[in-house]
C-alpha cells in the first residue's frame, strides 16, 4: 500500500480503554469508575447487563459497590437507579408520575398500549406457568384462547415463543420476555409475588384459575378474545 493511500484509510479502530487506572490515587479511581459506569446507563435505552459494564471498570471493581454508591448519590434526585430485566437502568422516581403526566400526558415508559383484563389475566397465568402451550391457556379458562390475543402480547414484546411441548404435535409454548420485566420493574422471574401468598390474600386461586370460573365480565366488544 501506497503511503498516500494509507493516509486516505484513516485508523477506525478504538483506541483501547485504561480500565484499571492505576496511575490515579484510590479514591479519584473509584470516583471515575462510578462516572463511566453511570455514563453508559445513562446513555443506554434499556436495562444494561453486568457483561457491559464490567468493560468500562477495572477487573477486581465490585460493580454492586459501584451502584450502591451510585444510587446513594441519587438519593435526593428525581430519578433512581435501578435493577430490571437483567440489567440496570435510570427510571424516575413514582411519586413523580403525577408530574410527568402533567407535563406529557403520560408517564415515563407508558407508550404501550394498555392490556384489557382478558389480556392481562393471561399474561399473568403466561408469567406463573411458563412454559406454557395456548391450549393448555385455554384449559385453563374453559374457553378457547384465541391467537389474536396472543398475537397482541406478542405485538408488545411481552411474550415469545418458547420451547415445543413434548405433547402430540409439539405445539410452541410462550414465555414472558425481557421487555416483559422491564415494564413491570422486575429484574428476574423470581421477584414476582408469591402465588401461595397470593392465594393467603385472597387475591387468587390456583383451584378456581383451573376451574376457569375467576373470568373477569366483559361488554360485547370484549367478547372476541375468545371462541366461545
Amino acid at each position: 500500500m501506497s503511503e498516500a493511500s494509507a493516509r486516505r484509510k484513516p485508523n477506525v479502530q478504538p483506541a483501547l480503554l485504561d480500565t484499571e487506572l492505576e496511575h490515579l490515587p484510590a479514591e479519584l479511581r473509584w470516583r471515575e469508575w462510578m462516572g463511566r459506569v453511570e455514563a453508559v446507563i445513562f446513555a443506554a435505552s434499556e436495562p444494561v447487563p453486568r457483561e457491559v459494564l464490567a468493560r468500562v471498570i477495572g477487573k477486581n471493581c465490585n460493580l454492586e459497590l459501584v451502584i450502591d454508591d451510585i444510587r446513594a448519590e441519587l438519593a435526593g434526585r428525581p430519578y433512581e437507579l435501578v435493577a430490571v430485566a437483567g440489567g440496570w437502568q435510570h427510571r424516575t422516581k413514582k411519586i413523580f408520575g403525577d408530574t410527568i403526566r402533567a407535563a406529557f400526558g403520560k408517564a415515563a415508559g407508558e407508550g404501550a398500549k394498555e392490556l384489557s383484563p382478558a389480556e392481562a389475566l393471561v399474561l399473568m397465568c403466561i408469567a406463573y406457568f411458563q412454559p406454557i402451550t395456548r391450549g393448555e391457556l385455554s384449559s385453563f379458562f374453559g374457553k378457547e384462547v384465541s391467537r389474536d390475543l396472543i398475537g397482541v402480547l406478542r405485538a408488545q414484546e411481552l411474550i415469545a415463543s418458547g420451547p415445543r411441548s413434548p405433547q402430540p404435535g409439539a405445539p410452541y409454548t410462550y414465555v414472558t420476555t425481557k421487555n416483559f420485566l422491564s415494564q413491570f420493574g422486575l429484574d428476574t422471574l423470581r421477584q414476582l409475588p408469591d402465588f401461595e401468598a397470593l392465594e393467603d390474600a385472597g387475591l387468587l386461586s390456583k383451584e378456581r384459575l383451573l376451574a376457569g370460573d375467576i373470568m373477569p365480565e366483559f361488554s360485547d366488544r370484549d367478547e372476541d378474545w375468545v371462541r366461545r
